[in-house]
């Protein structure tokens, strides 16, 4: 017999999320998503795409207590937030994630703004996700430029050229325009997950409902599907 024929290529797979770097379910849905994504034998198909939604676009630039931001933001009483943040501390670490309540929570304008330059490379997610891990672990500063600066070298970014867009106002306009497409689209808030803008997924979704998902833009896990 001859050889058989190379396999088409399959097509690939936009995955775009909304998503703020303090949300703490944006935290926990973005590796949920990772992991239904890395059970696919076929996972170098998907692309995931950042968005930028700030929920709280009025909050202050200098850091304050992740505590002091929620009261500010929303009132209430600062032992329901410590209860809540406890909780979601547990729940992190059940998934295996870091969880600090320590963090210090600021205006995110600028680090999606990054995000989006870090877009255009090819290289957002993994820059948003390198910060928010470090932000959520208690051991990165995102509010620092030169922390920004130098997690972006570290994925093969230029280190200057992210201070070179936080010393001014590049992409902010692309920022805003992300959160109007997010809420034409349906997003009530965040993760707001949108597969290859053929279904939404709002909130962060257990592990089979994103696998699902995935099957449903992507076709069954290779391996899988009748012959």
């Amino acid at each position: 017999m001859g050889e058989q024929p190379p396999r088409p290529r399959e097509p690939r797979v936009a995955i775009e999320v909304w998503s703020d770097l303090g949300c703490p379910w944006c935290y926990l849905g973005k590796h949920r998503l990772q992991t239904a994504i890395a059970r696919r034998p076929d996972a170098d198909r998907f692309e995931i795409v950042m968005r930028a939604f700030e929920l709280d676009p009025g909050a202050p630039r200098e850091p304050e207590a992740n505590e002091k931001s929620f009261l500010r933001a929303h009132g209430g009483a600062a032992v329901d937030v410590l209860r809540a943040e406890r909780r979601m501390q547990a729940l992190a670490r059940q998934e295996g994630l870091e969880y600090s309540l320590n963090r210090m929570n600021a205006n995110t304008s600028d680090l999606h703004r990054v995000v989006r330059y870090a877009n255009d490379q090819r290289r957002g997610f993994e820059f948003f996700s390198t910060v928010q891990d470090g932000f959520f672990a208690g051991t990165l500063d995102p509010h620092d430029p030169d922390t920004l600066a130098g997690v972006a070298a570290a994925i093969g970014l230029d280190g200057r050229r992210v201070r070179e867009i936080l010393a001014n106002s590049e992409y902010a306009d692309r920022v805003r325009a992300d959160r109007r497409e997010g809420l034409e689209l349906g997003a009530a808030g965040v993760p707001f997950v949108v597969f290859d803008r053929l279904v939404a997924a709002p909130g962060a979704q257990k592990i089979p409902v994103y696998s699902r998902l995935l099957e449903r833009v992507a076709g069954p896990v290779p391996g899988e599907r009748v012959s």
